[in-house]
């Protein structure tokens, strides 16, 4: 029999309320309900080949075999859907991504998101987006959010079959645009799978998972009413609680570094000047300062000359987990 092979193209996301903690580690059912904007112009592309004839997986990631440990926790999801599709056969997974890996830009989201899309499509499975959400979300929590297109809500649910994301307003909703300061583009010392397991040890996260419902309505609100001043305040009020979490955890995890201090400060000056901006930070140095369309140019203009930022990526709202062309 000959291998059959499928190839998808998956963006990053950028959660506005955070997923942080999980009530269940092995189906990645969150602990909370979250809400993200996918990032084009970022993407993985990742192609999927089953064959008879390999005798054991293969990862491959930006051009060179993956760690051990990675390539361990692709082969776990994999049995997952060898098992719906009723096969044996291993598989070589190839990876790109155009944006850097492990240091808190999503890129397990965007790895997970089109490697559920390949991997099912190339052994004939006729998944729904619900369907593929629900898959995803078992290699990565937050790769169920990079399925859909657009502005995105995660529903927790209490089980797989009713933990999944889908898009509340298509990408051409709101001219958003992401604008990231890169401190450090190396891999993070401590993964976010490990820092889930770490969420209930602080003493805050039941009072942040308490008040998350508020926290969503608000957020969606402003995003469907295009209401940027009250999106500001809620984005930047979740990612300092997520963040209050991680430092207050058992071991506690210090995401920031300095110029990640330096630039919310500067944020905070920048909106009192009249310029709409807000900032949120995932697991990870790295600021994502998000802005309007006709304010990107100076806010990537000022995130540029901030010593310690390698560089400034810009990214408006993307598109849905999609097949491409081999």
């Amino acid at each position: 029999m000959s291998a059959l092979t499928a190839t998808a193209i998956a963006h990053p996301n950028i959660a506005f309320i955070k997923y942080w903690g999980n009530r269940d580690e092995n189906l990645r059912i969150p602990a909370n309900g979250s809400i993200s904007m996918n990032l084009d112009g970022l993407f993985t592309r990742t192609s999927v080949t089953f064959s008879p004839n390999l005798k054991t997986d293969l990862l491959f990631i930006n051009g060179k075999p993956a760690e051990q440990v990675a390539l361990r926790r692709v082969s776990r999801f994999l049995d997952h859907i060898r098992g719906l599709a009723k096969t044996d056969w291993y598989t070589e997974v190839v990876s790109e991504n155009n944006f850097p890996t492990g240091a808190g830009l999503a890129s397990s989201a965007a790895a997970f998101a089109a490697l559920s899309m390949a991997a099912t499509a190339a052994l004939g499975l006729k998944l729904t987006e619900q369907e593929l959400s629900r898959i995803a979300r078992l290699g990565s929590g937050s790769a169920c959010r990079s399925v859909p297109g657009g502005f995105v809500e995660w529903q927790a649910g209490t089980c797989h079959e009713d933990s999944f994301a889908f898009s509340i307003a298509p990408p051409a909703h709101w001219n958003l645009v992401d604008c990231i300061a890169i401190a450090s583009s190396g891999h993070k010392s401590t993964g976010s799978t490990e820092g889930h397991s770490l969420a209930f040890t602080s003493p805050l996260q039941l009072a942040r998972v308490a008040d998350t419902p508020r926290r969503l309505d608000k957020a969606r609100r402003a995003i469907l009413e295009r209401d940027f001043a009250t999106f500001a305040e809620i984005v930047e009020q979740d990612s300092t609680l997520m963040h209050a979490v991680m430092m207050t955890s058992t071991p506690p995890l210090f995401y920031w570094q300095p110029v990640s201090l330096e630039i919310m400060q500067k944020v905070s000056q920048w909106r009192a000047e009249g310029i709409p901006c807000c900032f949120t930070l995932d697991a990870g140095p790295n600021v994502h300062v998000i802005t309007l369309s006709s304010s990107a140019p100076e806010i990537t203009s000022r995130l540029s000359v901030i010593p310690g930022i390698q560089q400034v990526l810009q990214a408006t709202p993307g598109g849905p987990t999609q097949l491409i062309e081999q």
